[in-house]
């Protein structure tokens, strides 16, 4: 699995769903902190990407791990508003943070998502408790793999 070093930067995000208060990557240093880049009509985010987020969410609900969702559109704007990802949040029962990227100005790619250098949807990002990247995976990551990879930024042997 690729590792990415260095420490992320705050993302830019226009509005948040399942989050009493906007999130800030520096709020949750001191949390192992799973982000899960998705766009509602991605068919490997839906299929596989999503439910995996909320499952490792229900299995490890407490304080030592943090799971928030990046809707990053960069294609089919029009279709995928906020309206719709509520409507698809709803549907899909999706109880973690949900982040929409802010878009940028002058092209389709959103800002977090260019920031990150995702190079699509689903991506998967792992921070340690330092916010610091240790793994930046893009495409369908294998439930064994990414457990692993939670056990061992959880235990603090990575």
């Amino acid at each position: 699995m690729p590792e990415s070093p260095g420490t992320m930067a705050e993302w830019q995000v226009s509005q948040w769903f399942n989050s009493e208060r906007p999130l800030r990557v520096g709020d949750l240093r001191g949390r192992v902190v799973l982000i899960h880049a998705f766009q509602m009509l991605c068919p490997a985010c839906v299929a596989h990407g999503l439910p995996q987020t909320q499952r490792v969410r229900d299995a490890f609900a407490g304080d030592d791990l943090a799971v928030v969702g990046l809707h990053t559109v960069f294609e089919h704007h029009a279709a995928m508003s906020p309206q719709a990802l509520a409507a698809f949040i709803h549907e899909y029962r999706l109880s973690f943070p949900i982040g929409v990227d802010e878009p940028a100005a002058d092209g389709p790619v959103p800002l977090t998502m260019e920031k990150l250098g995702l190079r699509g949807t689903p991506s998967t990002v792992l921070l340690d408790r330092h916010g610091r990247i240790r793994l930046h995976h893009f495409g369908r990551l294998d439930d064994l793999h990414l457990g692993f990879a939670l056990g061992q930024l959880l235990t603090g042997s990575w």
